[in-house]
């Protein structure tokens, strides 16, 4: 082998021994260094490594030295992801709902590729994916790809709409294509969703991103510029409980004092609160979207809070009570 192709292989495999087997807790010394290289065939003398060494360093590679006891080890520092990151990012991927499990397998695999050998087992102890609910639709990233692609170069999308049905199958919503303006991603309540103009309706609408197949990137440009324009996706996404719409309606509730941080997570500091004529007792003012996910929203916190006003959002609440307790007479 030439000794400049010898040379750069050496580099490289130092550069893999380093990273891999090296840590903040864990180093080797300039024989064991050796013999990891010996293992890809490579020999080297201690002169050439203390030189490799600081071409690593050069290269961006934090390799440092600190003399233990008789031995000088040496391991490398800061990474390019520190393991609380790396952390960081598989709990992420685990508790994504809409990455499948395979690809969440897939993603954490690459992840441990810039750890050490030691902290990727800490990693794979944390993966935990089994049985956990996943989407099955395994090309969402391309579905993702091309909604970006068409944000980027302002134009419209089409594409067809699903639905399960009780065959436990997925089927299109309706026969007619879906045709939108696509403005932002984001992410509610575990999903992935596309918000975008829809002109047939002249309103801003979203869609469930693992529920969407099949889609065409149009020649037309993208619609709804003046409602994006003013469009705040937050304050979209405190409106809409589990991003399922209804009628905008500002609501007057009534709430124990006690579960004020219930009410702040869900709308924000930036609510009014003043005291209620009830002790213990506090309003607030908020804007909602009026479906069965508010209603639902109500029902978990029990007795601790009550709609006020107005008060035929009131009377619905009351009646969907009425009508949920029939069932069970």
């Amino acid at each position: 082998m030439p000794k400049g192709t010898s040379q750069k292989l050496k580099l490289y495999y130092l550069s893999r021994i380093m990273t891999e087997k090296t840590d903040d807790n864990h180093a080797l010394t300039m024989p064991e260094i050796k013999r990891h290289l010996e293992e890809y065939g490579l020999t080297a003398d201690r002169k050439s490594l203390y030189d490799d060494l600081e071409a690593l360093r050069v290269l961006g590679i934090d390799v440092i030295g600190e003399k233990e006891g008789r031995n000088y080890t040496y391991h490398v520092g800061k990474k390019q992801f520190e393991i609380a990151e790396l952390k960081l990012l598989v709990d992420a991927i685990q508790s994504s709902k809409f990455i499948t499990e395979k690809k969440s397998n897939e993603l954490i695999k690459k992840l441990t590729g810039f750890s050490s050998d030691y902290e990727a087992a800490q990693l794979k102890r944390q993966v935990v994916v089994k049985g956990r609910i996943k989407t099955m639709n395994e090309s969402i990233y391309y579905i993702v790809d091309d909604i970006h692609n068409a944000i980027s170069n302002n134009r419209r999308i089409r594409f067809e709409y699903l639905q399960w049905n009780l065959q436990k199958e997925m089927e299109k919503r309706k026969d007619a294509l879906y045709e939108v303006s696509p403005w932002a991603l984001t992410w509610d309540n575990e999903n992935y969703y596309l918000v975008a103009y829809v002109a047939a309706e002249d309103m801003i609408k979203h869609y469930r991103v693992d529920k969407m197949r099949n889609i065409e990137l149009l020649d037309a440009k993208r619609q709804g510029l003046d409602y994006f324009r003013q469009f705040d996706m937050a304050s979209y996404a405190k409106l809409n409980f589990g991003m399922f719409g209804g009628e905008e309606t500002r609501v007057k509730l009534e709430f124990r004092n006690e579960i004020v941080g219930v009410l702040l997570d869900r709308f924000g500091r930036e609510i009014q609160i003043q005291q209620s004529g009830r002790e213990g007792w506090s309003v607030t003012n908020v804007d909602v979207a009026l479906s069965n996910q508010f209603y639902g929203w109500i029902f978990s916190l029990g007795t601790k809070i009550r709609i006020i006003e107005p008060e035929e959002v009131a009377a619905r609440f009351a009646d969907e009570m009425r009508l949920v307790g029939r069932l069970y007479e």
